[in-house]
């Protein structure tokens, strides 16, 4: 019995299709792992394949019997922002309260990544795809912890980058110590924009202002006592220096006048030992002249002296004295060949 031509044509094709379907293409991306569920086979076990498929490959199995999941474990950013470029559209910043209990709102991207070997673990427990992942998972915790950290700080802290940089690595510490054990990694949590109401805005704009201008004065404050310093620092330096030439001269003077005295001292002790030295020489010729010999001596000297000279005999009266009256000078003095006296 000879088969009609339909017939041999639709044998093949349920062949192929039979094949196709049997061996359906099952592709991951670069970025992506695949997660194989089997739901029924009479050759493996029923439920989550123990292996992960690997990114950038095609694998064939049959769709019917098979579920198949990718999730993309590129780098997501979760932005939370009050623009429309955030993940939701609309206003989707974070508001909460300060510790001092004022409103703010913050604006906050999340970077995070799906653990490739946690693939299987998400997909039993959480989610099916990366969006259900961040809907169900990491936007609501994600949320509430940026809230309660950053709601640690006061109104003023805002300000000071430092401070809320220290939040957001302390928000980042606590997100992977909830999300890692669901295979979800967050590598960064970046605070952008912050903004409060209006009214208290521009008290605070205000307040700035004031400071800075308190911060200012200060700074000119503190410019002009250093000024005053250096000045009192310059004259204690000309004040120093007139008191090291006024030491230098008088120790100039002292030495000068220590030198002299000391000059004068050795030269009253010269004159002195030349006095003691001389009344020794004395005493000794008072010694010598007080002996036998010193008589002698005495006449010797006075003769040596009287050598030479006109001795004049005048005569004296019987009182002993020269007799002035009686006696005639001119002619006594004519007797010894002087001139006469007028």
């Amino acid at each position: 019995m000879k088969l009609s031509t339909a017939s041999q044509f639709a044998v093949p094709f349920i062949i192929v299709m039979f094949l196709f379907l049997l061996f359906f293409p099952h592709q991951t991306k670069s970025t992506e792992v695949g997660v194989r569920v089997i739901k029924w086979s009479p050759f493996a076990k029923m439920g989550v394949h123990k292996n992960v498929y690997a990114p950038g490959a095609t694998y064939f199995f049959a769709p019917v019997i098979n579920g198949w999941y990718t999730f993309d474990t590129k780098l997501q950013n979760m932005e939370m922002t009050v623009s429309q470029r955030g993940a939701r559209f609309g206003q989707d910043d974070l508001v909460f309260k300060t510790i001092d209990g004022n409103d703010i709102a913050l604006d906050v991207i999340i970077a995070y990544r799906i653990d490739p070997g946690m693939a299987q673990n998400i997909l039993v427990e959480v989610a099916q795809s990366n969006r259900e992942l961040e809907e169900k998972l990491v936007r609501p915790i994600s949320r509430n912890v940026t809230r309660e950290v950053f709601g640690t700080l006061k109104t003023e802290d805002f300000y000071v980058a430092n401070k809320r940089t220290e939040k957001a690595e302390l928000v980042k510490e606590v997100l992977n110590r909830l999300l890692n054990p669901c295979g979800v990694i967050v590598e960064s949590v970046l605070p952008k924009d912050y903004r409060f109401p209006l009214a208290y805005q521009k008290a605070i704009e205000e307040k700035k202002i004031a400071d800075q201008m308190v911060e200012r004065f200060k700074s000119e404050a503190k410019a002009t006592v250093e000024e005053y310093l250096q000045r009192i620092q310059q004259a204690s330096g000309e004040v120093n220096k007139m008191v090291a030439q006024v030491d230098g001269e008088f120790l100039k003077a002292k030495i000068s006048v220590d030198a002299y005295y000391e000059q004068q001292v050795m030269i009253a002790k010269a004159i002195e030992a030349e006095g003691v030295a001389e009344a020794k020489g004395i005493e000794k010729m008072v010694e010598a002249l007080n002996n036998s010999g010193g008589k002698t001596m005495v006449k010797l000297k006075l003769a040596e002296a009287l050598s030479g000279k006109k001795i004049f005999l005048l005569p004296f009266g019987e009182a002993g004295g020269l007799d002035v009256k009686t006696t005639n000078i001119n002619d006594l003095l004519k007797v010894y060949g002087l001139k006469k006296f007028e």
